[in-house]
C-alpha cells in the first residue's frame, strides 16, 4: 500500500486562477465508462444524423479491440470504466457574452476570455466540460463567407462539408485513443476560410474542463481553401481534482493550394490529467502549416502534432516548449512526412524539466522516395534545473531519398551554477534567476505568440518556480 501511494502522489503547484474549481450544475452528465447504451444517450442527447451514430458505434467497436499503447508514458491507472465521457453544463450555446450564466461566465472572465476578444481577437469559442457555451465571429468574416462554430452546429448546418473532412486525416483506426475520441467527441470547433479570404486577426477557441473525473473530447476542423490565411489559437485549462481526468481531443487541419494556418497552443492542464491529444494537418501545393505549442500542464502528456507535406512546394514549422515538473511525464514531439518534392520544414523544440519532472523528445521525420529537394532542420534542446529531473530525446528520421537536404541538432544540458551564481551576486533571488534563464530559453515560442499569450505563458513559466504543495 505504501508503494502505491508514493506511485500516485502528485505534486502540484499552486496554479491561482487556473485552479479555481466551480460547483458543478451539469443539466446531464453520462454514467462513467463506456459501452454502446452510452455512445447512443449521447448521440440522442445531440440529436446527431443517424451517419454520425454509426461512426460512434463503429469507432467503439475500434477502440474494444485495440490494445492500450505501451511504447511510450505509463497508462496503466487510466480507466475509461472510472471516466465520465459527457458532461452537458447547464447552458445551451449564446452569441452573446450576457447570457451565458454568472458561474460559467465568472470562469472564463477570470481566464480573461472576454478581454482578449475584445482586444484582439475575430472570433472566439469557449467550451465548458462537453459543450460550447459561447461562440461569436465578427460580421464582416461572416460576410466574406468565413465559418467559425461549434461542431455541433457544424454537424447540422454544414452536413456535406464536415461528412467529407471528419476524422478523415485521423481515423479511428489510427490507434486506440483516436478511436476513443471517434466514439465519444463532443464540442470542439469548425472554421472554414474560402479561397483567397485573409483573417487579420486570430480566432480562438479555449476548453475548460471543471467536472471531476470527466474527460474532454472536443473534435477542431479547420479548412483553409486556396491562398486563404488564419491563425488559430488554441487555450486549455482545468482544476486540480483527486481523481483522474482525461483529454482525448483531435485537430484535423486542412491547408491548400498557397493557404497559410497558424496553429497556436498553451495547454494548461492540471496535474490529475491524462493528456492523450492528436493533432494532424496536411498542406497541399505551396501550402504552410505553422505549430506553436507550449504544453505545461497533466500527469501525463502524449501528444505529437504531425503535418504531412503532400503538395510540392508545401512548408511545415514546429517550434514547441515542454516544462515537465513533480509527477509529470510528458511524453510530446512532432511528427512531419515529406510526401513531395521542393518541401522544407523546420522543427525547433525545447524541453524543461524541474524536482523530478521527465521530459520526453519523441520525434518523426520520413522522406518519401518522390520527395527530392526537399529540406528539413531539426533541433532539440533540453534543459534540466536540478539532479533528479530526467530528459531524453528520440528522433527518428527515414529517408527514402537521396536527393535531399537534412539537418538535425540535440542538446541536452543544465541551468550553470555560475549563472546563478552571478545573478544571486546581483541581488536577484535564486528562484527569479532560475526563471529568468527559462523565461531566455522558450523565448523562440513567446515570440512566436501574440503579445498577452506570451504574457500567459510567462505567467506560467512564474508559477513553476513560486514553490508548490502538499
Amino acid at each position: 500500500m505504501e508503494n502505491k501511494q508514493q506511485k500516485t502522489y502528485v505534486e502540484d503547484i499552486e496554479r491561482g486562477i487556473y485552479d479555481v474549481k466551480d460547483k458543478e450544475q451539469s443539466s446531464f452528465k453520462s454514467q462513467a465508462g463506456l459501452n454502446e447504451e452510452i455512445i447512443r444517450e449521447i448521440s440522442k442527447e445531440k440529436d446527431e444524423p443517424e451517419w454520425m451514430l454509426e461512426f460512434r458505434l463503429k469507432s467503439l467497436a475500434i477502440f474494444d479491440s485495440k490494445p492500450v499503447p505501451t511504447w511510450g508514458a505509463d497508462l496503466s491507472e487510466l480507466d475509461m470504466q472510472n471516466i465520465i465521457t459527457y458532461v452537458r453544463p447547464n447552458t445551451d450555446m449564446k452569441q452573446s457574452w450576457d447570457e451565458v450564466p454568472e458561474d460559467i461566465k465568472n470562469t472564463f472572465d477570470r481566464l480573461g476570455i472576454p478581454k482578449a476578444e475584445r482586444e484582439s481577437l475575430a472570433g472566439v469559442g469557449a467550451q465548458y466540460d462537453s459543450e460550447v457555451v459561447y461562440h461569436s465571429i465578427q460580421e464582416a468574416l461572416v460576410k466574406e463567407g468565413v465559418i467559425y462554430t461549434d461542431m455541433e452546429t457544424a454537424v447540422k448546418e454544414h452536413e456535406a462539408l464536415v461528412k467529407e473532412y471528419f476524422m478523415k486525416l485521423v481515423p479511428p483506426n489510427d490507434h486506440k485513443f483516436a478511436a476513443l475520441h471517434g466514439a465519444v467527441w463532443s464540442g470542439g470547433s469548425f472554421v472554414y476560410i474560402p479561397a483567397g479570404v485573409e483573417v487579420k486577426f486570430p480566432l480562438q477557441s479555449y476548453f475548460r474542463l471543471n467536472a471531476p473525473g470527466a474527460g474532454q473530447f472536443e473534435h477542431t476542423l479547420i479548412i483553409v481553401e486556396k491562398g486563404a490565411k488564419l491563425h488559430f489559437i488554441e487555450g486549455c485549462s482545468a482544476p486540480k481534482y483527486d481523481v483522474t481526468n482525461l483529454h482525448a481531443g483531435c485537430v484535423e487541419l486542412y491547408v491548400k493550394e498557397d493557404a497559410t494556418l497558424r496553429y497556436s497552443t498553451i495547454e494548461n492542464w492540471s496535474r490529475n490529467m491524462y493528456n492523450l491529444n492528436t493533432k494532424r494537418s496536411v498542406v497541399d501545393k505551396n501550402g504552410t502549416i505553422e505549430w506553436v505549442s507550449g504544453s505545461f500542464g497533466s500527469k501525463v502528456s502524449m501528444l505529437y502534432p504531425m503535418s504531412i507535406l503532400k503538395g510540392e512546394g508545401a512548408r511545415a514549422e514546429f517550434t514547441g516548449v515542454t516544462f515537465a515538473a513533480s509527477g509529470q511525464h510528458l511524453d510530446t514531439g512532432c511528427k512531419i512526412v515529406h510526401a513531395a518534392p521542393y518541401t522544407t520544414s523546420n522543427v525547433n523544440t525545447k524541453s524543461i524539466s524541474k524536482d523530478g519532472g521527465y521530459a520526453f523528445y519523441r520525434g518523426l521525420l520520413r522522406v518519401s522516395k518522390n520527395a527530392h529537394h526537399c529540406k528539413s532542420t531539426v533541433s532539440c534542446e533540453s534543459l534540466m534545473l536540478d539532479n533528479k529531473s530526467k530528459s531524453d530525446t528520440v528522433p527518428i528520421i527515414e529517408v527514402d531519398n537521396d536527393n535531399i537536404d537534412i539537418g538535425h541538432e540535440a542538446k541536452i544540458g543544465r541551468i550553470s551554477d555560475d549563472v546563478i551564481f552571478y545573478l544571486m551576486s546581483r541581488g536577484i533571488s535564486e528562484e527569479e534567476a532560475k526563471a529568468m534563464i527559462v523565461r531566455g530559453f522558450v523565448e523562440p515560442l513567446t515570440k512566436a505568440l501574440p503579445l498577452e499569450y506570451a504574457v500567459e505563458l510567462n505567467q506560467l513559466i512564474n508559477l513553476e518556480f513560486e514553490g508548490s504543495i502538499g
